[in-house]
């Protein structure tokens, strides 16, 4: 920890050392009038020692990092490759349950199942300000949706434009999922603002801000309806929902429509913010 608090102490130091070297008069102390050139060359110069100073060295710095998206709560890590580039790892996770949605009859009870994991090359073009673009990837995608479906007695049901009403002596019971990864791994392209590794020795903390989308590919829907009876909207003629023909035909071509509403929807959505810390791991990871 004590090298660490002296690496910024240095920094200055070696900076100063070096721009007070540039910026010595000639010989005898009194510039003359020809030393004009030579004294603007050496401002010149100690800018562009400044600038190399502040700037880390490749693979000198590491930023960890923490925040929430659509994807779940989020955790980053970072280093620098060079003035305009940094690579990142992101990792997210979020179990979420919800209950007693009601969706064209069904009154369902979903578990949100969100872990995935990816990386990114985050490009700086205007490496001392925060604008930057985003290529990378999803590497691994388990978001989903599991969820239980009933429909109560008496409940209408539509199924392909057919009405159907549950038994009230034997409601329906059932399952589904909603996946959300249909394209695995997945291309993501994200622009932003704020770096995780400061460029300029601004310090160790930073609020970076990202927008995109992961192209996870059309949602898949499916549902299977496995006890309980369906009726006419008198209460008879009551059929088994998991063995008759009919239900069984009227329920998957409701779900192809679902899948065709679904098919638009191939972006997933990322909207990311947090905070982030970075550090030196190494000599050449230079902060003031």
């Amino acid at each position: 920890m004590k090298n660490f608090a002296l690496l910024p102490v240095l920094a200055l130091f070696a900076v100063s050392t070096a721009v007070s070297a540039q910026n010595l008069p000639a010989a005898g102390g009194i510039p003359m009038a020809g030393d004009h050139e030579s004294l603007f060359g050496a401002s010149q110069s100690a800018k562009r020692i400044r600038t190399f100073a502040s700037s880390p060295s490749p693979f000198s710095r590491v930023a960890i990092g923490g925040g929430v998206s659509p994807m779940g709560l989020n955790m980053q890590v970072a280093t620098n490759v060079n003035r305009f580039m940094n690579l990142r790892g992101t990792g997210n996770y979020f179990d979420y349950t919800l209950n007693n949605i009601s969706v064209s009859g069904f009154n369902i009870n979903g578990k949100f199942n969100f872990a995935s994991a990816g990386a990114a090359v985050d490009i700086y073009p205007f490496p001392n300000h925060g604008f930057r673009l985003s290529p990378g990837g999803l590497f691994y995608n388990h978001n989903n949706v599991a969820a239980t479906v009933t429909v109560p007695g008496g409940t209408k049901l539509t199924l392909n434009g057919y009405d159907y009403y549950a038994s009230s002596t034997n409601p329906i019971t059932g399952n589904g999922s909603l996946g959300l990864n249909s394209q695995n791994p997945a291309f993501t392209m994200t622009t932003g603002w704020g770096n995780m590794i400061s460029r300029r020795g601004g310090g160790h903390w930073s609020a970076p801000f990202e927008i995109g989308a992961a192209m996870t590919g059309a949602p898949t829907v499916n549902m299977a309806l496995t006890g309980g009876q369906a009726c006419d909207s008198n209460g008879l003629n009551c059929v088994d929902v998991a063995t008759d023909p009919n239900v069984q035909v009227n329920l998957q071509a409701q779900l192809s429509k679902y899948r065709n509403d679904l098919n638009a929807y191939r972006f997933y959505p990322i909207i990311n913010f947090g905070v982030a810390y970075n550090f030196s791991i190494r000599r050449g990871g230079i902060t003031r």
